[in-house]
């Protein structure tokens, strides 16, 4: 099946074919960086990482940029309460969004470009804009004028006579038009400002955008994506300043998220729901919020509750159990061939890897049509509990094993792109886990030896608690997760 998205622009599914064979470029608006990340912004960062990952899986070379916004009226306004040079907020919440990406599991992109560092690049954007007659300048302000771009409007759907009825504008901007739109702003007191041919200033939100993905990912791009907020006025005018000033078209695809909600409602400081995912990670890591987002269609909205947050962490430690007991099973057994060799495979198991490899492309499917993680999630769970009554049997063939580890294989790579299961991790634990219980199921048989009964079954329900099972058979002792 071939990959198909739901593009906001056209309002339709379509199937995606990227501009140049081969390779995807993919644009994400990154967080202004005046505070720490707050949980709805995180729904972004991780959904089309995890898009990102996906097109790899399928083969793609992916270019993915997501940008810092550091200037912006937020965050002069937060360097004037702090009574510090703009810069300290930024580099303050610049290295707070890295640490909270990495939390999340959200790796690096192939470029973060910050706003301040593409002055020179907006301008000329502007200029070109002036050239073309679509902008103008009123005291060292310039202007987009909306009333130029026919197609303005095309993307959110609005209509411009619609959005002229309730506009309002403030008087000393002189605007021809109360839609247009600041591309620069001239400097005030007390601001940061740049030179520019009107005058000191500093670019304004929308302009920053289609300048720094245009400088590194050309003209025209595969994927726009950032949530649905940004839908209008930010990427409708993104896309109105862009194709003016190239004459080409500006996006192919452009994606957006639903809405988050906490508890039913919206999050505002004012109604003392407002969750930075900072404060969040506290009590829950990074992948159980990944689970969380999962489990909901991208373009849906999501409401945030922690009872939802709790089924996530219980599905995530399920995940994690597994992979644990798998690398337990699997840990002195190696094979060298990638190629399946059916000769080592038993009937039953070879219908075993035939019903596991339709669940796989029934779950491959399921993300290529317009990202369906919800049901791609749940086919992996199925592949799981299948898994599990090989896994579970109390005595295991090689052949058996030879199955589990290519089973693995494929489990592993799935996940590569979820990133639900930091298989790094578990492999380290696994190891130390495997250790220590080798240890004390040697104590516990040498009190058994010894009649030493209540001892050794203390031992036996103490792990029991920590969900580690011991089991006797044919005088020796294993144990699994329970």
């Amino acid at each position: 099946m071939a990959v198909q998205f739901y593009n906001t622009y056209t309002n339709s599914k379509e199937v995606f074919i990227p501009l140049e064979n081969g390779k995807v470029k993919i644009y994400v608006c990154g967080p202004t960086v005046y505070d720490y990340i707050h949980i709805g912004n995180a729904r972004p960062f991780i959904i089309f990482d995890i898009l990102r990952r996906f097109l790899k899986y399928r083969g793609y070379e992916v270019t993915y940029i997501l940008n810092l916004t550091d200037i912006d009226d937020r965050i002069i306004e937060r360097s004037k309460t702090e009574g510090v040079d703009f810069n300290v907020i930024t580099e303050k919440y610049i290295k707070a969004f890295f640490e909270d990406a990495n939390a999340l599991g959200v790796q690096r992109a192939d470029g973060h470009p910050k706003a301040t560092d593409h002055i020179r690049d907006i301008i000329e954007i502007i200029k070109k804009l002036m050239d073309e007659g679509v902008a103008y300048q009123v005291n060292g302000n310039v202007f987009y004028d909306v009333s130029k771009f026919h197609r303005y409007g095309r993307l959110s759907g609005k209509k411009i006579d619609d959005l002229n009825a309730g506009a309002r504008v403030s008087v000393d901007e002189k605007k021809h038009d109360p839609l247009d739109f600041a591309l620069w702003k001239s400097k005030k007191s007390g601001e940061p400002a740049w030179e520019s041919p009107w005058g000191l200033g500093r670019p304004g939100w929308h302009i920053e955008c289609s300048a720094m993905s245009m400088k590194y990912l050309g003209n025209n791009f595969d994927i726009h994506a950032g949530g649905i907020d940004l839908v209008f006025p930010h990427h409708e005018n993104e896309i109105a300043q862009s194709e003016e000033a190239t004459k080409e078209k500006f996006v192919n695809f452009w994606l957006h998220n639903g809405f988050l909600k906490i508890e039913g409602e919206k999050m505002a400081k004012s109604l003392g729901n407002f969750r930075t995912v900072r404060e969040a990670l506290k009590n829950y890591p990074g992948t159980v919020f990944r689970m969380f987002f999962l489990q909901k269609h991208y373009r849906s909205p999501i409401d945030f509750t922690f009872e939802s947050l709790e089924a996530a962490k219980r599905a995530t430690i399920r995940l994690r159990v597994f992979f644990d007991n798998l690398i337990r099973v699997l840990k002195d057994f190696h094979i060298s061939d990638t190629i399946i060799d059916k000769e080592k495979i038993s009937k039953v198991d070879l219908q075993f890897l035939d019903y596991f490899e339709k669940l796989k492309l029934e779950l491959l499917e399921a993300m290529e049509d317009d990202f369906n993680t919800p049901v791609a999630l749940s086919k992996l769970f199925d592949m799981v509990r299948e898994t599990n009554k090989v896994l579970s049997k109390s005595e295991m063939k090689e052949s058996e094993k030879y199955v589990l580890t290519l089973v693995k294989k494929e489990l592993e790579s799935i996940n590569s792109f979820f990133g639900i299961v930091d298989l790094n991790e578990t492999k380290l634990d696994s190891e130390k886990v495997h250790n220590l219980l080798s240890l004390l199921i040697d104590v516990r048989n040498e009190l058994r030896a010894k009649k030493e009964w209540k001892l050794a079954d203390k031992i036996r329900d103490e792990l029991k608690q920590m969900e580690i099972l011991l089991e006797d058979r044919g005088g020796k002792t294993d144990w699994r997760y329970s």
